[in-house]
């Protein structure tokens, strides 16, 4: 009966070893696309989504953690939302002939099978950080991944109170 068990709990660990492995070695295949581990932005998606060329066929379809932008068309039951379109230009131009470096938390996979990281430009702009800040985007915390919330909080606050992006008082 030990014997079982025993036998058991190392098939498990192997099990999930090798899930954990398989998904490394993805992010290992993302990070060397380029010689210097940067990814070329092929698509934006909207003001927290966007493609990039992995060396794959379809890309890798990114989505940026710790952030959320208001929706810049209607999809599915998301309405279009205040100030999305103007999020996904900003990161549209942000993103122009730009080349990423990725930065992972805890998960690096969302429920939709989107790449989760934390992204910079190749000049050392932070973007998820520089959205927030900027008003183009809402802070959204989703455990484990919370390596920047408090620093999140700290920007929206203060793009908040000084009415940037989309808490500008005027809304037309």
């Amino acid at each position: 009966m030990k014997n079982l068990l025993l036998v058991l709990l190392v098939l498990i660990v192997v099990s999930c070893n090798s899930n954990s492995g398989n998904r490394k070695a993805e992010i290992q295949k993302i990070e060397l696309s380029n010689k210097d581990g940067s990814l070329k932005v092929t698509k934006v998606v909207d003001g927290d989504t966007f493609w990039a060329d992995d060396g794959s066929e379809k890309g890798v379809k990114i989505r940026l953690i710790g952030v959320d932008a208001p929706e810049s068309r209607n999809v599915f039951k998301k309405k279009k939302g205040y100030y999305g379109q103007e999020a996904k230009a900003y990161v549209s131009n942000l993103f122009e002939g730009q080349s990423v470096r990725l930065e992972y938390d805890v998960d690096s996979l969302d429920q939709y099978g989107r790449t989760l990281a934390y992204v910079y430009l190749l000049d050392g702009t932070f973007v998820n950080a520089d959205l927030v800040k900027n008003g183009y985007a809402m802070v959204m915390t989703v455990p484990p991944n919370v390596k920047y919330a408090d620093d999140f909080v700290k920007y929206q606050r203060d793009a908040r109170e000084n009415n940037r992006g989309l808490w500008k008082m005027n809304q037309e």
